[in-house]
């Protein structure tokens, strides 16, 4: 019980700051509202557990074997989220009557985790972390991925209320607009780190 408390709070440490993940959802809720951004909220809530699950299970192997095959993803994140930066930052609001693009979809958001590099920090770490040696890893990473899944909802719901929240102020074209760009700066500053290493 207290390794399954200790993962739980790993879990909301992790899931509850702002990173990729959040800044995308939260800006959803802007421009989407809830009811379109589920997709998106249940593509990470069960993504990014399923990905420690896989990591869990062996990716850690895998990418020892052949390292380079961690560069080339790390390089495709990095691509993958400027063009989603882009994306939010070229977004008009509902208010200017223009056609937007839509909100990411369950498998876009799920696929995203394999690219996001808070996501990879956070589930390398738990898996080294919270695993043993002297047990099968199987059962210690579902168990880590079930605690993950448990506390990323309630996390991820705060974020994608808060956006909107956000929504209700931001009532003019030009202050939604003004939002998307910000929330596009703090998706590319996100990822500083990462372009840095």
């Amino acid at each position: 019980m207290e390794l399954i408390l200790a993962i739980a709070l790993f879990a909301f440490s992790s899931g509850i700051t702002p990173g990729p993940n959040n800044i995308m959802l939260m800006t959803s809720g802007v421009n989407f509202g809830i009811k379109s951004s589920v997709p998106h909220l249940l593509g990470i809530c069960i993504g990014f557990p399923s990905m420690v699950l896989a990591i869990g299970l062996g990716m850690t192997a895998l990418f020892t074997a052949f390292p380079e095959l961690h560069t080339v993803i790390r390089y495709l994140g990095i691509g993958y989220m400027l063009y989603l930066a882009y994306l939010i930052a070229s977004a008009s609001s509902q208010l200017e009557g223009k056609t937007k693009p839509k909100p990411l979809s369950f498998i876009q958001a799920a696929a995203f985790q394999w690219v996001n590099p808070k996501a990879w920090v956070m589930a390398l770490g738990a898996v080294a972390t919270f695993t043993s040696m002297q047990s099968a890893l199987a059962p210690q990473a579902l168990t880590i991925a079930l605690v993950f899944m448990t506390v990323a909802f309630p996390c991820a719901l705060v974020w994608l209320y808060f956006g909107l929240l956000l929504k209700k102020l931001l009532q003019s074209a030009k202050h939604q607009r003004l939002f998307n760009i910000t929330m596009a700066l703090l998706l590319v500053i996100s990822i500083l780190p990462m372009m840095a290493s």
